[in-house]
């Protein structure tokens, strides 16, 4: 998994920076996308993302980037916000939604579906959700995928 090993190696060479500008570094993607190639640096904070953050991150990475040269092949940078159906990915990332309402896109299907909505009430080796009174707890290597589900 290249872009996997390409994405760790950006997100510890900028972490420093996005966090000096007083950002949290979300989560770091180098996708291939047709002919194209995509880091995807994903910046939050408490107060939410302006495109100004997002200028304002893309401008001090690119001189780090272009330092240390981390991919060898040539790549749209694009900064922004996780968004409010951000992906979870981390225990970090679970922690930090404790009480938030969330989907599991399971591996295995549970009961004929692979997807589970339910309130994330702790992280212990995988997330625990409360789905209609019943605590469930899913180990991280059942999960395919996690999103926050929408506030609305």
């Amino acid at each position: 998994m290249a872009g996997n090993h390409t994405a760790k190696l950006v997100a510890e060479l900028i972490k420093p920076t996005v966090e000096q500008l007083g950002l949290i570094l979300w989560d770091v993607r180098f996708v291939k996308e047709g002919a194209s190639y995509y880091l995807r640096v994903f910046i939050d904070k408490d107060s939410g993302v302006s495109i100004d953050d997002c200028t304002n991150v893309s401008h001090a990475i690119d001189p780090i980037l272009d330092e240390h040269d981390p991919i060898d092949v040539s790549y749209y940078l694009e900064v922004c916000s996780p968004g409010l159906n951000r992906e979870l990915k981390t225990e970090q990332h679970f922690l930090a939604f404790i009480g938030s309402e969330v989907k599991l896109t399971l591996y295995k299907a549970e009961n004929g579906s692979k997807s589970v909505r339910g309130i994330l009430t702790e992280y212990s080796d995988g997330p625990v959700l409360q789905v209609e009174g019943e605590v469930k707890q899913y180990k991280a290597a059942e999960v395919a995928k996690a999103t926050l589900c929408d506030l609305d």
